[in-house]
């Protein structure tokens, strides 16, 4: 199995506090050390809206690349891929999503308007001889237009194979899939896209990203997307939680006799590292009113039902 660290990236891009680049650098370093096989370490986005990530060029600079480890970088278009050439990233990632609400208020255009913001990325990515992941957001529910059915997934995976990428990550971006959810848009991809050219991407809002992880397993994916200590969030998805946790993936993995090739105590004393700077505000429930509770089998019809009971 092939774990994707994407805490320097999807992790820490929901970080409030500032978090200067040398502890950005020895936390990749750290990660670098502990065995992933890959580690999403930055993304070339607007400092306006991701400001956490506006030192990507220096994080990149910084580190120190491991023989065998692949260091990519997600970008939103073509000046973004300019610079995570410059930067001498290894693989490039674009990002889209199967709800047209979601892509419009992440990216800023529709699911169209992406495929054609991509399309010269890819080729360009492709020419510097450097593969290209497209991420599928919200590919099980999302925050704003509830369950997406799986012929809109399969519809977003086809047009991102037709563009050109190498390998499609499928996320639940608000954490809310099932295993058995999991399972059967896997077996309905599968005639679409060979198993081997797609991965797996997990949050654990509802608790369910680990269970998540092993039905994508089952289903014959590959590789796994997985943030250390479960750092993450998206700023555009209300109500998500973290990224599935990689030390709680590894363990899960290697209780199955399944081979990962990490080593969970480097893993965890990566986080270290980020220690001194982090606000720890993982696994919070929406806040009331979120439009994440929309999507909630537990909702009360306007807040989580935890909300309403008065639990915290």
């Amino acid at each position: 199995m092939r774990i994707v660290e994407v805490g320097p990236r999807d992790g820490l891009q929901n970080e409030t506090a500032p978090i200067p680049a040398a502890a950005k650098i020895a936390f990749v370093d750290a990660l670098s050390d502990s065995g992933v096989a890959e580690i999403e370490v930055s993304a070339f986005v607007s400092p306006r809206w991701v400001p956490q990530l506006r030192d990507a060029a220096a994080v990149f600079a910084g580190i120190t690349r491991r023989p065998g480890v692949v260091y990519s970088a997600l970008v939103p278009n073509r000046q973004g891929l300019d610079q995570a050439l410059a930067a001498g990233a290894d693989k490039i990632a674009v990002f889209t999503a199967a709800s047209e609400t979601f892509a419009r208020k992440n990216i800023n255009t529709s699911i169209e308007g992406s495929m054609a913001r991509f399309r010269p990325v890819v080729a360009a990515a492709h020419a510097a001889g450097l593969p290209v992941r497209g991420y599928v957001s919200t590919a099980f529910w999302c925050a704003f237009e509830g369950h997406i059915a799986p012929a809109a997934v399969i519809a977003v995976v086809n047009r991102l194979m037709a563009i050109g990428v190498d390998e499609v990550a499928i996320s639940d971006t608000i954490g809310k899939a099932t295993p058995e959810e999991v399972a059967r848009l896997f077996d309905q991809l599968r005639p679409h896209i060979a198993a081997e050219r797609m991965a797996a991407h997990f949050h654990d809002t509802y608790g369910r990203g680990v269970v998540n992880a092993l039905a994508a397993w089952e289903a014959g994916i590959p590789a796994i997307d997985a943030s250390v200590g479960g750092l993450g969030g998206c700023p555009y998805a209300p109500g998500a939680s973290g990224n599935v946790a990689t030390d709680d993936i590894v363990a899960a993995l290697e209780e199955r006799g399944i081979p990962t090739g990490v080593d969970r105590r480097r893993l965890a004393a990566s986080l270290e590292h980020l220690a001194p700077y982090r606000i720890d505000a993982r696994r919070r429930l929406p806040e009331k009113g979120s439009p994440v509770c929309a999507a909630c089998p537990f909702s009360t019809g306007t807040v989580c039902c935890k909300h309403a009971s008065g639990q915290s």
